[in-house]
């Protein structure tokens, strides 16, 4: 999930007015005003919203502040409810490929060999902009972009879906489950499993329903006996009719085509003219189901091993290498992920295989 920045306001009903009531709210502003500081005060961002009053952006609802539990986000200044339109960006706001291309840089980017592509394109604006200083007409917007790294390795309930809508030229968001009065809001990225996440995007999400552990055909066969003498042709089916890719370990187990290649390729001589019925799904012998699953389990195993190896790799490296701890506790959440993936199939494989034993 994507945070929006957000802003928040201590508010306390009161309830007494005795020196005990007065110590309780006393307690719980401090307690509070640690977990949500309001940064909309702030000079830059100030800035920020008279740059985007000029170019007829409007905003009601969210608020910038710093929550101590995720840095920098918006916060809701009242209940929202689901469907809720909360912001309608004006097409002159977004920072586009479009905008890149039609500005100086435009030239040079779509001449460049080989092309670039829009994250870099962007980049290399933002860059350009940031070295023009306050001649830049996005200088509000560079201003509150953060100074250092820092990325969080969680991910919240969604709340907030965006698209650009055609019809009004806008870039807007609305929300998807209701929202209370000064609570932070979260945007999310979409169904990525926890690598793109990291790739694209720069965090982890914790408990990620969308991501599962990739296992190669060749990994695959790694583990079969080198005496078949049909492999090759196993390969070449598994390739041919899509089933080489999109193997995985996931929260619900191996995938279905996960078994479905390990049984084809788990064929005996004597079975093999019925690979067809295997990628239909169909039981061949208990023989076969037997291999695929020893050979599932074995798979598995050996995951696990190397996600446990990559940990503690990652551990000697976040001590030795302090400057990288931030970086290195992301790809140390990534492994920690994928283990627990792997160990939830294990634990399904095993019950799998003592059913049929």
């Amino acid at each position: 999930m994507r945070k929006l920045y957000g802003n928040y306001i201590h508010i306390m009903k009161k309830k007494g007015r005795g020196r005990t009531s007065r110590q309780r709210r006393r307690k719980l502003f401090r307690t509070s005003d640690l977990s949500k500081v309001s940064e909309g005060h702030k000079s830059e961002f100030i800035e920020l919203r008279k740059w985007l009053k000029e170019r007829k952006f409007k905003d009601h609802n969210l608020r910038p502040a710093r929550f101590s539990g995720t840095g920098r986000g918006l916060m809701a200044v009242k209940s929202l409810q689901p469907g809720e339109l909360i912001i309608s960006l004006p097409e002159k706001c977004l920072l586009t490929t479009d905008t890149v291309i039609k500005s100086y840089l435009g030239a040079y980017i779509t001449k460049w060999t080989p092309p670039v592509s829009p994250l870099l394109a962007l980049c290399a604006f933002l860059i350009s902009e940031k070295h023009t200083g306050n001649k830049s007409p996005w200088k509000p917007y560079l201003d509150i972009l953060p100074k250092t790294y820092t990325c969080l390795v969680c991910l919240e309930p969604q709340v907030v879906k965006a698209a650009f809508n055609e019809k009004t030229h806008c870039y807007e968001i609305r929300t998807t489950s209701s929202c209370k009065k000064y609570e932070e809001l979260f945007i999310c990225y979409g169904p990525h499993d926890n690598h793109q996440l990291l790739l694209e995007y720069g965090f982890v999400a914790i408990n990620n329903p969308h991501s599962a552990v990739y296992i190669s055909v060749d990994d695959l066969v790694d583990h079969l006996p080198s005496v078949d003498t049909q492999m090759n042709k196993k390969i070449s089916l598994l390739k041919e009719h899509g089933f080489s890719e999109d193997l995985t370990f996931g929260c619900d187990g191996p995938s279905w085509r996960l078994l479905t290649a390990l049984k084809l390729l788990c064929l005996g001589e004597d079975e093999f003219t019925c690979w067809k019925k295997v990628l239909l799904g169909e039981v061949i012998s208990n023989t076969n189901e037997w291999k695929s699953l020893v050979l599932s389990r074995k798979v598995c195993s050996y995951y696990i091993e190397e996600a446990k190896t990559a940990l503690q790799k990652v551990s000697h490296m976040k001590d030795e290498e302090p400057a990288l701890k931030d970086q290195l506790t992301l790809i140390e959440n990534l492994w920690i992920e994928e283990l627990k993936l792997l160990q939830v199939s294990a634990d399904i494989l095993k019950t799998m295989h003592q059913e049929i034993t």
